[in-house]
C-alpha cells in the first residue's frame, strides 16, 4: 500500500502539472480529490492495513492528500489570474467606463416652500424675523391675550420646560417681541418651527408656520383680504376663490378661518375637499386692541392684521400629498420628488 500511495502522489502531481484550463482542473478534482477520487479510494482501504503499520500510513496518506490539494489550490490560482486581463483586475481602472456623476442634494420640500412663502411676502414689503424655539409663557400667551387658565391653551397642548418655559407653539410670539421694541408701521412675517403635543396624518409634534402682521394707520380687514388673496394667487398659481370663515383666536377680534376653493377640482367638489369644493388654509384676524396695549400702542390711532398659516399644511395642498409625515419618514424616494 505503501507503494500506491507514492506512485498515487507522483502520478497527481505530473498530471497538475500538466493542466492548462479550469475544465482539465475540475476533471483533476474528482479523479483525485472527490468524495469517490482515489485518495478517498486509498483512506477507506486503510483497514486492511496490519494494525501495527496503521498509524504510519495513515500519517502518510493525510500528508500526501494535503499536498496534492495545496498544489491544487495553486494551481487554481494561477489559472484564475492568467484568465484575468489588467483590466479585469479588481484592482484596475477601467478608463472606458463612463464618468459617476455625484448625486447634487436638494432643499426638503418644507423648506422649498418656506422659502418660496417668505419670498412673496417680501415681495409684498414683508421683512422677516426670527425668533426662539424655546420661550417665555409671557410671550407665547400672555402678551398675546391668554393669560393663565384662558380655554384657548388647551387648544395648544404645549411642552413645557417649567412653569414659565417652554416650546413655542406658534410664532406669533414675535407679534409681542417685535411690537415692543419697534414702532409703527410694521409688516413682518416669523418663519419657524413650533411645537404641540399632537401626531397623527395631519399634524405632527414639530411642524413650521409663518406668522405674519401689519400695524399701521387706518387698517382694515379689507387690507388682509388683498394680502392674502395675493399670496393665495402667486403660491398656487391660480386664480383663486377665498372664503373667510367666522372664528375665534384670542389675539384677533374679528377672527376668521380662510379657505381657498380647491386646488384640486377647482371649487366643484371631490374626495380632497370632502365634496365641499373648499380647503382651509389658515387663520387670520385684525390685532385684539388688548394686545395693542401690552407693548404700549394706543389702538385708538393704531390698527393691523394677523395670520398664521403652516408650511406643511401648504405643502400637502400644493403637491397633493394627504399624510404629512412622510415629510420626516426621511424616504429618499419620497423627498427625491421634490
Amino acid at each position: 500500500m505503501e507503494q500506491e500511495l507514492v506512485s498515487l502522489q507522483t502520478k497527481a502531481k505530473e498530471q497538475l502539472a500538466a493542466i492548462e484550463n479550469s475544465s482539465q482542473l475540475e476533471e483533476f478534482r474528482i479523479q483525485f480529490l472527490g468524495r469517490k477520487g482515489q485518495f478517498s479510494t486509498i483512506m477507506k482501504n486503510l483497514g486492511r492495513v496490519p494494525k501495527e503499520d496503521k498509524p504510519r500510513m495513515g500519517q502518510m496518506a493525510n500528508g500526501a492528500r494535503k499536498e496534492i490539494e495545496a498544489l491544487y489550490s495553486e494551481k487554481q490560482t494561477a489559472l484564475a489570474s492568467c484568465g484575468k486581463s489588467p483590466s479585469q483586475s479588481s484592482d484596475a481602472i477601467d478608463l472606458t467606463l463612463p464618468g459617476r456623476r455625484p448625486v447634487i442634494g436638494k432643499l426638503h420640500p418644507v423648506t422649498q416652500i418656506m422659502n418660496e412663502v417668505c419670498s412673496i411676502f417680501e415681495g409684498l414689503g414683508f421683512a422677516v424675523a426670527e425668533g426662539p424655539d424655546v420661550e417665555h409663557d409671557h410671550y407665547n400667551f400672555e402678551a398675546l391675550n391668554i393669560p393663565a387658565h384662558h380655554p384657548a391653551r388647551d387648544m395648544h397642548d404645549t411642552f413645557y420646560v417649567s412653569d414659565s418655559i417652554l416650546l413655542r407653539t406658534h410664532t406669533s410670539p414675535m407679534q409681542a417681541r417685535i411690537m415692543e421694541t419697534q414702532q409703527p408701521p410694521l409688516r413682518v412675517i416669523a418663519p419657524g418651527k413650533v411645537y404641540r403635543c399632537d401626531s397623527d396624518i395631519t399634524h405632527t409634534p414639530m411642524f413650521h408656520q409663518v406668522e405674519g402682521f401689519l400695524v399701521d394707520k387706518n387698517v382694515s380687514f379689507a387690507d388682509l383680504k388683498g394680502i392674502l388673496t395675493i399670496f393665495t394667487q402667486k403660491m398656487f398659481d391660480k386664480d383663486l376663490e377665498l372664503r373667510f370663515r367666522p372664528s375665534f383666536f384670542p389675539f384677533t377680534e374679528p377672527s376668521a378661518e380662510v379657505d381657498i376653493a380647491c386646488v384640486i377640482c377647482g371649487g366643484k367638489g371631490c374626495r380632497v375637499c370632502k365634496r365641499t369644493g373648499w380647503l382651509e388654509i389658515l387663520g387670520a384676524g385684525m390685532i385684539d386692541p388688548e394686545v395693542f396695549k401690552k407693548v404700549g400702542y394706543n389702538p385708538e390711532v393704531y390698527s393691523g392684521f394677523a395670520f398664521g398659516l403652516g408650511i406643511e399644511r401648504i405643502a400637502m395642498l400644493k403637491y397633493g400629498i394627504d399624510d404629512i409625515r412622510l415629510y420626516y419618514e426621511n424616504d429618499l424616494r419620497f423627498l427625491s420628488q421634490f
